[in-house]
């Protein structure tokens, strides 16, 4: 993976001489040539994070620190409406508690950290690190939940969680160590529950499309894929064309009793008899920005949806020769004060030692919606440039004007961000109806939906049997939006298929 930083530029005391001596900025690798390069450089070069000396971990930047932020004060406030309270419980947990539940540690066994040593004495027991907690919370569950006056108890945490044992790490999308939100519900009976697990995958697809203009799809996962220990699972899934990937963007389970049974969290009904909860738990990931990284991103860097971006209009003063530079200096500084006063997040690139040239590649490297560029024309005619970042156009628009047109500008990028990428990711979606069909859509990096029996051993044959040097087939999920079943695949080989269920559900190659 390249490590070098393009966007890094060391200057001295600010002399003009110096902006000769600038670093080139600029990508090394193309998307389309070599996606794996060119993420690794797009992270790194935009500042969103560092390599770290622990494969597997990052360094989040304040670039990445703050997108995080924005969609965590949306969500935040959703699930407050929704009564969820905040907690905190502790990273660490018991071996003997983290095996309560036998399908659940061991669908996490794999990725479990261990404490075994204090200073240079071993511990008389190891201690995980959490990689999710449910075992965490639940045995406080059964404690504080007596009555069904104690009902629902909804309590959601933002914390990081540590799964350690993987290859080929990925910033953000595969890493030892991630941020999230995790929530954790109890109800008296199931509908609440599977009310509640809609609700919260409702707003995983608002973060996804309203936020960060990615495409997803909603649907529930098959029994293989579904979490461990959980009685279903919904999920907002992506794809990216590049690669021919799926990507889970979030879930939403529904636990059913089963954790309840495991940890004695019962409660007393309104005619005294006691029952077991009904349990959802719900999560989402940094593992989202680098799902718009993936979707948005050009051969220029960044490209950042004006919902999420830190800084949404980057201004930058254009002095030539013999230039009032005091005049052009206020009126920048007069531009950020006006936007940032209306509530655009907007600032002002003062350093004297870069030239506009270097500060445009730097800006569109970080991907900031709009660039508004000041020089002596644009003051003696009262205007602004304005340039778009998501497709570079450029418009000149009088000062009186300026709020007004800022604000229609960044709701324009914002939805043409996700038209585009709900086209590219549409045009690579195939029907298939045989399974010659199958695999080369599969070959063709190609989403796929087929009509699918939702049998087990019949999923698990696919992946054995499309496995090679770049992964296997992988369901998704079976989409709540089904289309109708063409006559076409009506054939004798699907039928039985067809019998079963008549559902379609979303297949991928995913590499391994």
């Amino acid at each position: 993976m390249s490590t070098s930083k393009g966007s890094a530029a060391k200057g001295g005391g600010g002399k003009k001489k110096e902006v000769k001596k600038e670093t080139k900025l600029g990508m090394a690798y193309r998307k389309d040539d070599n996606f794996g390069e060119w993420y690794s450089e797009v992270v790194v070069n935009s500042e969103m994070i560092e390599y770290y000396d622990i494969s597997g971990c990052y360094i989040l930047r304040p670039w990445a620190m703050e997108i995080w932020e924005l969609m965590k004060e949306f969500f935040d406030a959703e699930i407050k409406k929704l009564k969820l309270k905040p907690y905190y419980f502790p990273l660490f947990v018991t071996e003997n508690v983290l095996q309560k539940e036998k399908d659940h540690i061991e669908g996490f066994a794999p990725e479990v950290a261990w404490v075994t040593k204090s200073g240079k004495s071993d511990l008389e027991a190891p201690i995980a690190i959490r990689p999710t907690s449910e075992t965490v919370m639940y045995p406080y569950f059964s404690k504080w939940i007596r009555s069904h006056r104690d009902l629902p108890l909804r309590c959601n945490q933002w914390c990081n969680v540590v799964r350690w044992e993987f290859s080929n790490p990925t910033p953000f999308i595969r890493s030892r160590e991630f941020l999230w939100q995790e929530g954790h519900t109890a109800f008296a009976n199931k509908e609440e529950a599977d009310e509640e697990v809609l609700q919260i995958l409702e707003l995983y697809r608002r973060i996804y499309e309203e936020f960060l203009a990615v495409p997803v799809s909603k649907g529930r996962k098959s029994e293989v894929e579904k979490f461990a220990g959980g009685l279903y699972t919904t999920s907002v899934e992506a794809f990216i064309p590049n690669t021919g990937r799926g990507i889970q963007g979030a879930t939403s389970h529904c636990l059913g009793q089963n954790f309840a049974k495991m940890f004695d969290i019962t409660f007393e009904n309104e005619k005294g008899v006691r029952e077991m909860v009904w349990q959802n738990s719900w999560a989402y990931t940094t593992r989202s920005i680098g799902v718009m990284v993936m979707t948005h991103g050009d051969d220029k860097g960044l490209v950042l949806p004006p919902k999420v971006a830190p800084i949404q209009v980057i201004v930058i003063s254009v002095p030539y020769k013999d230039a009032d530079t005091t005049a052009i200096k206020g009126a920048c500084e007069s531009t950020v004060y006006t936007l940032n006063q209306s509530g655009i997040r907007a600032d002002q690139d003062t350093r004297e030692n870069y030239s506009p040239g270097w500060k445009y590649s730097h800006w569109e490297m970080k991907g900031v919606p709009l660039r508004i560029e000041i020089g002596p024309k644009d003051l003696a005619n009262k205007q602004v440039r304005i340039v778009r970042r998501d497709n570079g156009a450029k418009v000149d628009i009088p000062v009186t004007n300026l709020v007004e047109d800022v604000k229609v500008l960044l709701d324009e990028i914002q939805k043409n961000l996700f038209k585009t990428a709900q086209e590219r990711r549409d045009a690579c979606v195939q029907v298939v109806s045989s399974w010659d069909e199958f695999t080369t859509a599969l070959n063709n990096k190609r989403l796929i939906l087929a009509p699918w029996c939702d049998e087990e051993e019949v999923e698990k044959d696919v992946k054995a049997r499309t496995k090679g040097e770049l992964g296997a087939a992988k369901t998704l999920c079976t989409p709540f939006e089904q289309p109708e079943l063409p006559e076409v695949l009506m054939s004798s080989q699907l039928k039985k298929v067809i019998d079963s269920s008549g559902h379609y559900f979303r297949v991928l190659m995913l590499q391994g």
